[in-house]
């Protein structure tokens, strides 16, 4: 038999037995049958080996009392009642949450605690000698369970749902479903055993109690969005089944009904009136008529039709689909608005929605207004009768012939006069006319069909009182073909023939060909012509389909005799009147083998033979004379290059100053020009002819002039006593003036131009005179420097340079 000693207390607050706390021993045998003990201490039939053992306790949470909450006693059998018996406490708590009393085995709950927080906690238990510390027990491992009590409300998930239903939805339509959580303990009692009830939100909705579903409560009738849109739903969850006592959470719930197309569309008047011009062109908006839908969205959409009335062919109606207005235009009708014709057009139109529910559908479901549109009259230009003319003239008429005419009349009721003009930008030739009174149009000019088969142009139609009022008609004219061209080869035609042949041989078939375009077609007619026709040495025959043959009338052809033929043939056509021309054949006689083919011809007919053309043998002199003439220019360009040019600008060449920057070479330069010559005239008069023509112009012939006076003969060598300013003559120096310029004119190899010759010359005054050697006749004497001394200081230099002797340098 195996023995297991318990003991438990019981705390089962809130129970029919309050505080009612149990003791007992439990012994069970083998069999698995026992016995239970009524009070502490009763003798156990049998003792087993371990003398006492526990498992768990239990323990009301949220104790509110002021002393230590009492769990239980823990007992040994070791523990004689003499003190020598120490109780040790460990685990999760052990010495903070849980005490046990070390002597007796007290074991106590030092603080409030809370199941939802932490439902149980394992503890371990032992026993040992106090004097000596020694085990005497092994530890034991027991639980402290807290009983849970009702202390926490039902919470929602959300604080706030949101739902919705379609209006007009049957009774017991499932609308949402709301969830709450009780945190207490649902295996124990009924603290967290939920019911749900509606506290707001009656009739129109319910709420099944057990499972948070939200249903409708009314009917189709009752649930019409276009009255009541919105509702809010206060939920509430109460645990302890409902019963009284029990905690309670609250969560609000926003519902929405949805739109149904239950609502037609309706239109805001029955009748419409509008005005329009006649002069609005197809697509002219005339008016918006306007109609209005309880529902929203898609189900309040709508579209418009025309159904009836005399202006359903003028205007058309569609649906803006922003504002959901019908708007009516003018429609692309083939006859457009006239004032005079109807002044007022009168529609039935018809609205409805674009979607429409079977459930609500019925007869009303549509709507229809009267729409009256009146024409308003504007000043109109003129209308042609036709939209377009065709005329037709032979391309041989005479100038003013007319071809045809446009008429045009204005459509208001005054009736103005209409006059006709030609728009010259479509005839810039100015090939036609028109009336300006009856219109019809006519030829300014001859017409040739060859050159262009169509004319087309644009005539215009102005009312007399408003000149803006005006239109346009475009006019096709089409040139009928008359028989005034000749037909012609339709190539130049170059064959030869052998000198060995025989007599009707072919050597070529010829073509025609003819600018004019007989409606029966082209029907042409070969022949030789009569003045070849008794000499001629090849024949024609005429095949009969606008072709004909060559053929030849001998059996042979001398190349050294003739080597050239030339066969005319006459062309006829078959229209009226009959046109013929004459076209030449040229035949060639050509040395040939004895299969026909062609070995030797003439010079002539070599160069038309394959290898070099006419036109590439001109091509090729036409080359070699442009080489030609690029050489002459180059070489004539290169011996301008060798003369100096007298003017070097490429301006304007009538009027130009000509600019001598010559430096002089000081001393001893004797080419230079001697300005001496405007400071003693008569020694400048007896210079020889050659010092006085320029130097960049070759003279060709001499000068002739008148001199004025014969100068007096230069000595060579000599010099020329120096004359003092106040000495000289100023009619000396005006009169050489005017020798220079007779000179100038009379110089054949001058410019043809007028030109600026100037001649200066040093101004005296100074006190040493002239240190030039300008100043004397000739620059190759001695000159005597020692009067620089004279000068002062400044001077010295130059006078020790100009004064030493040569002898001083040697």
């Amino acid at each position: 038999m195996r023995t297991i000693s318990l003991a438990v207390v019981w705390l089962c607050l809130g129970l029919s037995l309050d505080a009612l706390c149990l003791h007992g021993r439990r012994t069970e045998t083998a069999d698995g049958e026992g016995t239970e003990g009524s009070v502490r201490g009763e003798k156990l039939l049998k003792r087993v080996r371990r003398g006492w053992m526990w498992n768990q306790f239990f323990l009301q949470e949220e104790y509110t009392g002021s002393d230590y909450q009492y769990i239980g006693k823990l007992q040994s059998d070791q523990d004689h009642g003499n003190g020598l018996v120490k109780y040790i406490l460990s685990g999760e708590g052990a010495g903070t949450i849980f005490v046990i009393d070390e002597n007796n085995g007290d074991l106590h709950a030092t603080r409030r605690l809370d199941r939802e927080v932490k439902g149980f906690y394992i503890l371990r238990a032992t026993v040992a000698n106090k004097r000596t510390g020694l085990k005497l027990e092994p530890e034991t491992e027991f639980t402290v369970k807290l009983h849970d009590i009702n202390d926490n409300e039902p919470h929602f998930s959300k604080e706030l749902y949101t739902g919705s239903v379609p209006e007009r939805s049957d009774i017991g339509t499932s609308v949402i479903q709301v969830t709450a959580t009780d945190a207490d303990d649902s295996m124990y009692g009924s603290s967290a055993r939920l019911v749900y009830s509606i506290s707001q939100g009656h009739p129109y909705f319910s709420v099944d109690p057990t499972t948070g579903v939200i249903r409708t409560a009314l009917g189709p009738g009752d649930m019409d969005r276009e009255q009541r849109e919105h509702y809010q739903v206060v939920i509430e969850a109460k645990d302890m089944a409902g019963q009284r006592g029990g905690l309670t959470g609250t969560t609000a719930v926003n519902i929405t009904l949805t739109d149904v197309n239950d609502n037609p569309p309706r239109f805001t008047q029955s009748i419409y009136q509008f005005r329009v011009p006649e002069s609005a062109k197809s697509g002219t908006s005339v008016g918006r008529i306007v109609a209005t839908d309880r529902d929203i969205g898609e189900n309040a959409e709508m579209f418009f039709t025309i159904v009836s009335g005399d202006g359903m062919d003028m205007f058309d109606i569609s649906t803006d689909k922003d504002t959901q207005d019908g708007v009516i235009s003018v429609s692309k009708s083939l006859q457009p608005l006239d004032f005079e014709k109807k002044p007022s057009y009168t529609v039935e139109i018809q609205v409805q929605n674009t979607q429409v529910d079977p459930r609500f559908m019925s007869a009303g479901s549509k709507d229809m207004a009267t729409v009256r549109i009146g024409v308003e009259d504007v000043d109109e230009p003129p209308l042609f009768y036709k939209a377009s003319y065709l005329m037709e003239v032979k391309e041989d008429a005479a100038v003013g012939v007319a071809m045809g005419s446009v008429s045009a009349m204005d459509p208001d009721g005054a009736r103005s006069m209409v006059k006709y003009s030609i728009d010259r930008r479509t005839d810039m030739d100015r090939l036609f006319n028109v009336h300006p009174g009856n219109g019809s149009v006519f030829l300014l000019r001859t017409l040739d069909r060859e050159e262009s088969a169509w004319h087309n142009i644009s005539v215009t139609a102005t009312e007399f009182n408003n000149p803006r009022q005006s239109s346009h008609v475009p006019v096709y004219i089409r040139l009928l073909d008359i028989n005034d061209n000749a037909p012609t080869f339709a190539t130049i035609y170059e064959t030869f023939v052998c000198e060995r042949t025989k007599a009707g041989q072919r050597i070529q078939t010829v073509s025609a060909v003819d600018a004019d375009e007989p409606s029966t077609g082209h029907k042409f007619f070969f022949s030789l012509a009569p003045e070849g026709t008794h000499r001629s040495n090849f024949t024609v025959r005429d095949n009969g389909d606008n072709t004909a043959g060559i053929l030849t009338r001998r059996a042979s052809y001398s190349r050294l005799h003739q080597s050239v033929h030339l066969v005319p043939v006459v062309i006829t056509d078959g229209d009226y009147p009959m046109q013929s021309s004459t076209g030449t054949l040229t035949v060639r006689v050509c040395t040939c083998d004895r299969e026909g083919n062609m070995e030797l011809c003439n010079t002539e007919a070599l160069s038309s033979s394959p290898g070099l053309s006419t036109g590439a043998l001109i091509a090729i002199l036409l080359c070699a004379i442009i080489l030609l003439m690029i050489v002459v220019l180059f070489t004539a360009l290169k011996r301008q290059r060798k003369q100096e040019p007298l003017i070097i600008s490429k301006e304007d060449v009538r009027d130009n100053v000509v600019s001598y920057n010559d430096e002089g070479g000081g001393e001893e330069d004797t080419q230079a020009f001697d300005i001496g010559a405007l400071r003693h005239p008569d020694a400048a008069a007896a210079l020889e002819e050659s010092a006085k023509q320029r130097r960049d112009i070759i003279p060709t012939d001499t000068l002739l002039y008148p001199p004025h006076r014969r100068p007096a003969p230069a000595t060579s060598g000599l010099i020329m006593p120096p004359v003092s300013m106040a000495s000289r003559d100023n009619g000396d120096v005006c009169e050489f003036i005017n020798q220079r310029v007779l000179e100038n004119d009379c110089n054949p190899t001058a410019p043809p131009y007028d030109s600026l010759a100037t001649y200066a010359y040093e101004g005296a005054g100074s006190v040493a005179e002239s240190l030039s050697s300008l100043g004397s006749a000739s620059s190759e004497g001695e000159q005597d420097y020692h009067y620089l001394s004279d000068w002062g200081p400044r001077f010295r230099k130059l006078a020790d340079l100009y004064g030493a002797d040569d002898s001083d340098f040697s």
